[in-house]
């Protein structure tokens, strides 16, 4: 089986594990998967992450983040660009998230980068997703 939407199938494991209350989940690797993962660590979304390597492609174990009350530091995580609807922004319009409480990630010709990032960058990309 062939999977058609890689970062859909990372942010849904990402989802499923905080609903299931994992301490840890782990993926297959990729360099997107890797710049995605270690905006979420420099945002405060997750704990820590790992690069394991398998003789394949790799896996990144994600240490997930709670409060005393194990509650997530991820609310809600969301794709918003598919292999079948591209989303594109400008830099004029690029997506505030939550009156700019919560972050969308997108992927630049200058790289993996926040909303934020890019509006300072002044450069706009694809959206990949929403997170808060």
């Amino acid at each position: 089986m062939s999977m058609t939407d890689p970062i859909a199938d990372f942010l849904t494991k990402i989802r499923n594990a905080i609903q299931a209350k994992k301490k840890s989940v782990d993926i297959p690797a990729s360099n997107l998967k890797r710049d995605i993962t270690q905006i979420l660590l420099e945002q405060g979304f997750i704990k820590d992450y790992n690069n394991f390597d398998d003789g394949k492609q790799g896996i990144l174990r994600i240490y997930l983040k709670y409060d005393e009350k194990k509650r997530n530091a991820i609310s809600h995580i969301a794709r918003v660009s598919t292999p079948g609807l591209r989303r594109y922004t400008g830099v004029k319009n690029i997506p505030r998230v939550k009156a700019n409480l919560g972050l969308a990630i997108l992927s630049t010709p200058k790289g993996v980068m926040t909303n934020k990032k890019a509006k300072l960058e002044n450069v706009g990309g694809e959206v990949l997703c929403y997170i808060w």
